[in-house]
């Protein structure tokens, strides 16, 4: 049975290295105001692919500041990103795009992380994971200002939704996702419960399709993080049934 582990920040680690970066995505859906479905006024977290440009749309400027729109206007700015977003993307609102933008200072580490949830790697530490095996890695460049020269290059890892919570872990009277934005109101449970079935074979780090703010490792990703010494890391065993 293959081993999967969830991903949090080893802030003991991180911190040793005196490093820190102010930064955001340079694209953003609109938060949703009032669903016309639930009533709910919200903005998700954790779907993020700096990869996706939208430079070209005639209407950037309306994805520039982080703001609520109605369900109309926000459903017809998503579907102008549709086309450029990867395939199974759900892109719920709040969804950001483009590289990360904004300042950084002292030395960040091989890895870095914004929140419980960004991760950003030095080129050389992605190179040195594909480089024992660890599979489904992009990295993004990161524009950040340092304020030495030569700062090092730093990549965001686009994580894609893959695998589920298991049933088992969640409420049993958890209401139905809303028709119209699809939110459903989940809490992560204390004791998370893998999905066996839906977890991705073909890559080793990825969010939680139902939790995009949980991040999970293979074993094989483990494994390699230590061989290496990466610092940064803390590895929580999940659970999979």
């Amino acid at each position: 049975m293959p081993r999967y582990f969830w991903l949090q920040e080893d802030r003991v680690a991180t911190a040793r290295h005196h490093g820190d970066f102010n930064a955001a995505h340079r694209w953003r859906l609109p938060g949703l105001a009032k669903c016309p479905g639930c009533g709910a006024t919200w903005s998700s977290s954790g779907h993020m692919y700096p990869s996706v440009d939208l430079s070209g749309l005639p209407e950037q400027d309306l994805f520039l500041k982080a703001r609520s729109a109605p369900f109309a206007e926000f459903a017809r700015l998503r579907e102008q990103v549709r086309p450029l977003a990867p395939p199974a993307a759900t892109l719920p609102p709040g969804t950001r795009f483009g590289p990360l933008v904004g300042t950084a200072q002292g030395d960040l580490g091989p890895l870095s992380w914004q929140g419980s949830y960004l991760l950003l790697l030095r080129r050389d530490t992605l190179e040195q994971l594909q480089a024992e095996g660890v599979r489904g890695l992009m990295g993004v460049r990161a524009e950040l200002r340092f304020r030495q020269k030569h700062p090092p290059e730093m990549l965001e890892l686009q994580l894609e939704p893959g695998g589920l919570l298991h049933p088992q872990c969640l409420p049993p009277d958890l209401p139905l996702a809303c028709a119209t934005c699809g939110r459903r109101g989940l809490q992560l449970p204390d004791e998370p419960l893998l999905e066996g079935a839906t977890l991705p074979r073909d890559r080793d780090v990825f969010r939680l399709g139902n939790y995009a703010t949980v991040l999970v490792g293979t074993e094989r990703f483990m494994e390699a993080v230590r061989r290496l010494r990466l610092e940064g890391i803390h590895f929580q065993e999940l659970s999979t049934r």
